[in-house]
């Protein structure tokens, strides 16, 4: 049995999606189910069993001889949210338990981390894991995130195989019910649905032009393809990046939006709401090199190739991956 946690989220369903495409149908989701949007991503997906969070350990306990892999995707993932109690409990102290019972059970291991956990980029981004405790994240999100990295780096007892997965800006179908946190590519789709217009964040860096704030975002089926060869390879533990590796700006992600849909572009700048505006990242592109050298060599959808199977085979329709 694979065990995947956040098992109704973005990502998540996704991975649930993967893994029944390479007939792993033994699958135990993990999730909180409250969220009846969000549930919509697992129809028709093949799930052994639904566990709730709350009651996962308990199961663990009782079913740990049978489960192959714990891939725990799940975690509170709002970046405008500001209770650090929230964070700690959830994306702290819950995959500490999980990192426990992958060391008691001897179960492999792979997390989801962030890219967030970079902050600025002061310090590169470099998955270099002696850099990780000097970090300096822009919100309690990103600090749960490398708080718990920083953990499992110096804990003494560690699963026989883990791997945790700096998520840097992922998009793609099964984001339906993220709302504001959704990806820009949803956004624009419903922007440019709606008025035929998109509205991008103005600059507020003199560095940066309107709409050329940099990100590296990457495509969530290149995505669960890497965390399908961890789980095959389990030979390099650690903590890797996971983006496209090359940043590109708002613009080439919103004009190639437009593209996808053709629609003429009609592209306006807004302020940056002032509450993200402080914490706002204007630059972030993963070194790739580390997963390379671990053996990993497909290659990764263009932001073009990206976009456009996005637009064409999910959005236009709202199909489910």
């Amino acid at each position: 049995m694979m065990v995947v946690t956040g098992a109704a989220g973005f990502i998540g369903s996704c991975l649930i999606s993967k893994l029944n495409a390479e007939n792993f149908n033994y699958i135990i989701a993990v999730d909180d189910f409250s969220n009846e949007e969000k549930n919509k991503n697992l129809e028709g997906k093949k799930i052994q069993e639904k566990v709730h969070r709350d009651d996962f350990f308990n199961w663990l306990d009782k079913n740990y001889e049978h489960v192959e892999f714990i891939f725990h995707i799940g975690a509170r993932t709002d970046t405008t949210e500001f209770n650090k109690a929230i964070f700690d409990k959830l994306n702290v102290e819950y995959s500490q338990k999980i990192w426990k019972a992958c060391v008691n059970y001897q179960i492999p291991l792979v997390y989801a981390s962030s890219g967030a956990t970079y902050g600025l980029g002061e310090l590169g981004y470099e998955d270099n894991e002696a850099v990780i405790p000097k970090l300096k994240p822009l919100n309690p999100y990103g600090d749960s995130k490398n708080d718990f990295d920083i953990w499992a780096l110096n804990q003494p007892k560690k699963p026989f195989f883990w791997a945790g997965l700096k998520f840097f800006n992922v998009y793609g179908p099964n984001e339906y019910h993220k709302g504001r946190m959704a990806s820009v590519i949803f956004h624009a789709f419903n922007q440019i649905s709606g008025s035929g217009k998109m509205k991008l964040f103005r600059s507020h860096n003199p560095e940066f032009k309107d709409g050329e704030q940099m990100r590296d975002f990457v495509y969530v089926k290149d995505v669960v393809e890497v965390i399908m060869f961890l789980m095959r390879d389990r030979k390099h533990s650690g903590i890797y990046n996971l983006g496209s590796g090359k940043a590109r700006t708002f613009l080439d992600l919103t004009r190639n939006t437009f593209k996808a849909m053709g629609k003429k572009e009609d592209i306006s700048f807004i302020d940056t709401p002032a509450d993200i505006r402080d914490t706002y990242q204007y630059f972030t592109e993963a070194k790739m090199e580390k997963l390379k050298s671990a053996g990993y060599s497909k290659p990764f959808h263009t932001l073009e190739e990206g976009v456009n199977d996005y637009v064409k085979n999910y959005l236009i329709d709202k199909i489910y991956y």
